[in-house]
């Protein structure tokens, strides 16, 4: 903290806690990297998969609060690296479902916590009335911003 924080003005002072939590953010991402040797997203993915094996895509994307195509593209890269492997259900022919390769299984092992990063992990020990304001006041920030929903369907480690 600045030895003049309090003399700022209030936009400078939020500014700096945006600037805060996204550095909190990245480092966890980049320390993800580092470690497991992929994306903080796929990662995610991965854990997802783990704790669901015989998910689909729309399940995934479902999960982790992402676009269908995202989570479509997400699954791609993590067959092209060999971390998952795709099987038919046995109980509808035309679904695909998904669970960790060994290789999956040791990125996994490699990763820090939390897989879904440190900003969800936050957030959900949050009280209710804490996130509401947050939520209520973050929407007049994205509606001074005039940024509509867009990102909203974006993992944060792909931003």
């Amino acid at each position: 903290m600045h030895e003049n924080q309090l003399d700022a003005a209030p936009s400078t002072r939020v500014l700096r806690q945006f600037r805060v939590v996204f550095n909190a953010v990245k480092t966890h991402f980049r320390n993800v990297e580092k470690a497991a040797g992929i994306g903080g997203s796929q990662l995610w993915a991965l854990s997802v998969i783990q704790q669901q094996p015989g998910i689909g895509v729309n399940g995934l994307a479902s999960k982790m609060d992402i676009h269908q195509t995202t989570a479509s593209n997400l699954v791609k890269t993590l067959l092209g690296q060999g971390l998952i492997e795709q099987a038919k259900s046995s109980t509808d022919r035309r679904m695909v479902t998904m669970t960790l390769s060994p290789a999956g299984e040791r990125s996994l092992e490699k990763a820090p916590m939390p897989f879904a990063g440190v900003l969800p992990d936050a957030l959900a020990s949050i009280d209710a009335a804490t996130l509401a304001r947050l939520e209520h006041d973050l929407n007049i920030l994205i509606s001074a911003l005039e940024a509509g929903n867009a990102g909203a369907d974006t993992p944060l480690s792909d931003l």
